[in-house]
């Protein structure tokens, strides 16, 4: 299987990487649009500015090849924002527009910004992603800006608010935790993604 993690040098690839090798499965980290368009399985990784990520995938003339993507892909935490249509980060981005969905400024006045460490995950029944993972189980988030319920919502999870920790549309995934850091639970995550 040839998977493919997009280098958007705003990631925690490496890690990922060793992830994906812990379930028997090389992975490629690459910017290069001929190796993408040939992938079986992409991974779209990041964290830091979403401005930065943006700037980068559009130098390396990702953007329409991300958007017309036919191949599964799935989205981790910056990656996961990314593939909506707009981000309040940085006073505003435009992102990919994937899903039509904007991401927002987490708004919690009781716990701190950004939201770190583990929390439960719920998803709806029959999700392929969380085959052989039990309702709210545990993942590891870290980040400031999330996408609110919306008709793509396949997980959420409750930092006072309700807010989209999965979404999928087709061939698109995206997962607002970092599953490379989540222990089993991401493992088997991971697991699933590539063995759809």
């Amino acid at each position: 299987m040839n998977i493919i993690i997009i280098n958007t040098f705003s990631g925690n690839f490496f890690s990922l990487k060793s992830t994906i090798k812990k379930i028997g499965f090389y992975a490629k980290i690459t910017n290069n649009p001929d190796i993408i368009l040939n992938a079986d399985k992409i991974f779209l990784p990041g964290v830091g500015s979403i401005n930065s990520a943006m700037k980068k995938l559009k130098h390396d003339n990702l953007l329409n090849i991300i958007k017309c993507c036919k191949k599964d892909i799935l989205g981790i935490c910056l990656g996961m924002q990314l593939l909506g249509k707009y981000s309040q980060e940085n006073q505003g981005v435009y992102t990919l527009g994937v899903f039509d969905i904007k991401v927002n400024l987490i708004q919690n006045k009781c716990l701190p910004i950004p939201h770190m460490g583990w929390n439960t995950v719920n998803y709806i029944d029959n999700q392929p992603l969380f085959k052989n993972i039990k309702q709210n189980s545990y993942f590891y988030f870290a980040h400031s800006y999330a996408m609110n319920i919306n008709n793509y919502t396949v997980a959420y999870s409750n930092y006072v608010q309700l807010f989209s920790s999965v979404i999928q549309k087709n061939n698109f995934f995206g997962v607002q935790f970092h599953p490379e850091c989540s222990g089993i639970n991401g493992i088997q995550l991971i697991k699933n993604f590539l063995e759809m």
